[in-house]
Order: structure tokens, then sequence, then C-alpha cells
């Protein structure tokens, strides 16, 4: 009896894994990242992460503009060693038409939104909005579970320092206007 032999994505090369391996890769585990040449896998989620990510999604969708799509769990090629999953993203409209598609270009992105997760924190907090910002992203939140309510951290893309910002911190209502108008009561976490 001879075992099945390992699979490509056990054995990293020397220099690690390129954004173009994710496509290549067979049998890797749904939601597979690249961070830093690095594959990350992602645990469970717990019914916050979903629910706050389906309420953004359709809270976005109900408020986007048709100039973009809203999308979700979709990876961005940020360079040739990254290429996160934003748990909820919006992109140009013109980014959307190919079907068959498994990633979308940072160029592409207006904004990445990470739900943090326990096994995520660091990334979701420091290491993913760095990446976002280097690569010119323009806007990103930071959703928290404080207390089982909602906490949206906003931020915009400082052009001269390619650093984000904190603009404010939503908890209740998220009544914003950039990217585009969005009013989602968050609120509605406590009916789903």
């Amino acid at each position: 009896m001879t075992a099945d032999p390992m699979p490509d994505w056990l054995r990293p090369p020397p220099r690690g894994f390129t954004a173009d391996d994710l496509d290549r890769l067979t049998d890797l585990p749904p939601h597979t990242e690249l961070i830093d040449g690095s594959l990350v896998f992602v645990s469970p989620q717990t019914a916050f992460h979903l629910l706050t990510m389906g309420l953004l999604e359709t809270g976005l969708r109900r408020c986007a503009p048709d100039t973009v799509r809203v999308r979700r769990e979709m990876t961005v090629t940020l360079d040739k060693r990254q290429r996160p999953e934003p748990d909820v993203l919006v992109i140009d409209a013109s980014a959307a038409g190919d079907l068959d598609q498994t990633t979308y270009q940072a160029a592409d992105v207006v904004l990445a939104v990470e739900v943090v997760s326990a096994d995520s924190e660091r990334r979701d907090r420091e290491r993913k909005p760095q990446l976002y910002a280097q690569a010119g992203i323009r806007h990103f939140w930071r959703v928290e579970n404080v207390a089982g309510r909602a906490a949206v951290y906003v931020y915009e893309l400082d052009p001269a320092t390619r650093a984000y910002a904190l603009t404010g911190i939503h908890h209740d209502q998220l009544a914003l206007t950039v990217p585009f108008d969005i009013d989602i009561d968050m609120t509605e976490l406590d009916k789903l």
C-alpha cells in the first residue's frame, strides 16, 4: 500500500508562495490567504463574524451606487507575496465583469472590511491594514465584537503617509458619506 503524496502546499518554496500559487495549488482549504509569502488558513467562524459579514454585505449593497460592486470573501492581489481575503469588499464596477476570476487587484478596491476573529486579531488589527494602505486601498473598516455589539472602526488613507487615519468609531448606526453615502443599522445584528 502506498501513501498518497503530500499536497504541494505542505512544502513551501524557499522564497515563500506567490499570489499566483493560490490559483495553481490543489486541495487548499477554503479561504486560504497569502500574507508575506506564507499561506494562512482560517478557523471556523463565530456567529458574530458570519452575521456581521452578512449585515454589512446587505447594507452596502443597498447603499452602493452603480459605479461599485460589493463582494464577500474574495482575495485581493496586493503584490507578488500578498493576497489577503477581506471579509467584505467594495470594488469598482469595471472590475466585476469576469465571473471566473479568483482575485481582484488592489487598484480596483474601494473599501476592505475585516471582521476580527480570535485567531486573526493581530493580522486584522495590524498587518492587513498596513498591507491595504501600502497598496493604496482608500478605505478600510475593522469590525470588533465589543460585549456582543459591533463596533466599526472606520479608516481613510492619508495619501501623504500611505497610512490609515481613524475617522470614526461607530456602534449602533454606521452613517458615512465616504466612500459613498452609507447608512447601516448595526443593531440589526440583534434580529438575525
